[in-house]
């Protein structure tokens, strides 16, 4: 049997669906191993947010080549759909496909022969627009990343997404729900719900069917999962009825992931979002109120064109006044064919580093301050089938992450425990209820 091995750039979305691709190979006869393992086809799915696309493909490509030197390399995702001409050019790669070529690549893989210039296969983004691929990972026992939207019409000037992915399109609900049976079968715990813009969720073929409130309604009704999670949801798509119904669900965990960007109004209409930080404000008061222990993580990008001292100190300030829990601080980098990649007011290399290591530091305060708020508290926490120094990990359902002595019994096991404490390295220790109590 021949053997495939896969490397994914990016985000939970490209997990998702480099583990379908996986399932293509399995289906054709292929053998999934390790990267190190040396596979006849390599398949490298990459990324166009993530900084140095090209450099980080380029030494994936070499790695792959390092193990298996006559291997099939094959590059896929959102940088090759935006940049083929320019992977086909790296030493080494074979193929190349675009957004929608990628899940037919059993197909276009029929000969393993290396030829001296790589083979393209891309259409230009318009033409998939309308074509929604379904995907789920699979292969960790304990959760599933579920893709149910993908695009987005959404025209932010700093990003590459609409170009690489194209417009807002979705699943239906009944197809989502049919494969959240389908996990739920396999043993799996908890499903998070994944897309480019997920609170656009119900387009198809251009038109509105459906909201994500519609959604998430009827997935609640879906026996055998224990825990859904929203990856991550726009501020002016998360709706107070979005927020009311996970407040008072038994499955949807009260855990939110909103995108902030900036917390300067100026340079929020710099960056075309589609809303101001009063509404942000309002979202997360919405939040708290309902759901006071609710984990709220918050993205936000520093050094955009034309951020002055003054207007990331604004927003530096906003957020440490902002009762949210964790950050994913991204340092701003030229796109082309973005409108920001031509704006005035270029900000330096070392400023953009110096502001992304402010808001780390912030942002751990905010993790700890939150962690500690959770001591003495009860959790349900679904267990992972890890282990590292005798100890196992897995999340509260207000995504606390928690350490305690490894149990093969507890794995994928959801056990209410006592947060006692924070560890040396941060992460919260537990004990079984059970425990407590038999000492009480």
């Amino acid at each position: 049997m021949k053997k495939v091995a896969f490397y994914t750039l990016g985000c939970k979305l490209n997990f998702s669906e480099t583990s379908t691709i996986g399932r293509l190979f399995t289906d054709a006869g292929y053998t999934v191993v390790d990267f190190t393992d040396g596979a006849d086809v390599y398949v490298i799915n990459t990324c166009s947010v993530t900084e140095h696309a090209d450099k980080k493909c380029r030494k994936v490509v070499k790695e792959a080549l390092k193990y298996a030197p006559h291997a099939y390399v094959t590059i896929v995702g959102c940088y090759a759909q935006l940049k083929p001409t320019e992977i086909a050019e790296i030493e080494g790669v074979d193929m190349v496909l675009g957004a929608a070529e990628k899940f037919r690549i059993v197909e276009y893989i029929s000969d393993l022969t290396k030829n001296p210039k790589a083979v393209i296969h891309q259409q230009d983004i318009e033409k998939v627009n309308h074509n929604f691929i379904a995907a789920y990972s699979i292969g960790d026992r304990t959760r599933t990343f579920l893709k149910v939207q993908d695009g987005c019409d959404y025209p932010c000037t700093y990003c590459t997404i609409p170009l690489a992915r194209g417009g807002s399109r979705s699943d239906t609900i009944e197809n989502v729900l049919n494969r959240a049976r389908q996990i739920a079968e396999s043993g799996v715990k908890e499903i998070v719900l994944t897309g480019v813009n997920l609170g656009d969720f119900g387009i198809r073929e251009g038109q509105r069917e459906d909201k994500f409130f519609d959604l998430v309604r009827a997935l609640e009704e879906v026996e055998g999962i224990d825990r859904f999670r929203i990856s991550s949801i726009e501020p002016n798509l998360l709706s107070n009825e979005i927020i009311s119904f996970v407040a008072n669900s038994k499955k949807f965990v009260p855990h939110f992931h909103i995108p902030l960007q900036s917390g300067s109004d100026k340079i929020l209409g710099l960056m075309k979002r589609r809303y101001r930080r009063d509404l942000y404000t309002e979202r997360v008061a919405a939040i708290k109120k309902q759901m006071p222990d609710c984990c709220i993580g918050v993205d936000v990008i520093v050094g955009f064109p034309g951020e002055t001292q003054e207007d990331f100190l604004e927003t530096y300030e906003f957020l440490n006044g902002l009762d949210v829990s964790y950050l994913h601080v991204f340092t701003y980098s030229e796109r082309e064919q973005t409108e920001a990649a031509a704006m005035q007011g270029s900000v330096t290399g070392s400023t953009r580093a110096d502001r992304n290591k402010m808001l780390h530091i912030l942002s751990e305060k905010k993790r700890r301050a939150f962690y500690a708020a959770q001591v003495g508290k009860t959790g349900e926490v679904l267990f992972e089938d890890d282990q590292k120094s005798g100890y196992m990990h897995g999340f509260t359902r207000n995504y606390v992450k928690v350490k305690a002595k490894y149990d093969p019994v507890m794995v994928n096991e959801v056990k209410t425990v006592k947060l006692v404490g924070l560890a040396a390295d941060g992460e919260m220790e537990v004990m079984e209820l059970e425990t407590v109590y038999s000492h009480s």
